[in-house]
């Protein structure tokens, strides 16, 4: 196998708010191509991209291969199903600002339940458990810590919003005399 040509082609499809066992089968079906899914073959690849190109026969034998197919665990169903919904994809994302809300424990003032923090648990142990790869997005550093100590695989340190926002506090704040701002981690 053509390692340079794999990692060129490896590309996911990240699919937030998934709710069921059936939502996710119809992902995995749409996005890979048999025997693992119903893709079509027609158009399959944009040739240019590619260095050196493949034949389409070195495409369709790698393809399942290099696609990730990744869902977000952010609502109530999902949670529940976890543990049927983790074997059927490549990765399982937690959205915990979605799923907090979803599952009546919203985080606020940055601030994350003990429900809230037991459903992200049971999240990495249906993934762990599935042998599958699982990741969290998290609102700084510290947090991303924790979660890369609790053996998250995939961790959004944090996002554009929180970052740039406090980015831009701590300059404004430094510019005009006050040091530097500090803001809870939150959206």
């Amino acid at each position: 196998m053509d390692t340079a040509w794999t990692l060129l082609t490896a590309v996911q499809i990240i699919v937030p708010l998934i709710r069921t066992v059936e939502e996710t089968k119809a992902l995995v079906a749409a996005t890979k191509f048999p025997p693992l899914g119903k893709r079509g073959f027609g158009s399959p690849i944009a040739l240019q991209n590619f260095s050196p190109m493949p034949s389409f026969t070195e495409y369709l034998q790698h393809a399942n291969d290099s696609l990730l197919t990744i869902v977000q665990i952010e609502t109530k169903e999902a949670l529940e199903a976890v543990e049927e919904i983790a074997p059927l994809v490549d990765v399982v994302f937690i959205g915990p600002f979605d799923l907090g809300n979803n599952i009546g424990h919203p985080i606020i003032e940055g601030k994350m339940s003990k429900e809230l923090d037991e459903a992200i648990a049971r999240i990495l142990r249906a993934a762990v458990g599935a042998g599958k790869k699982c990741g969290i997005y998290c609102t700084g550093g510290e947090q991303a810590r924790k979660y890369a100590d609790m053996g998250f695989h995939m961790i959004s340190a944090a996002t554009d919003y929180t970052a740039l926002g406090a980015v831009m506090a701590e300059s404004l704040a430094i510019a005009r005399g006050e040091g530097p701002a500090v803001k809870a981690a939150s959206y």
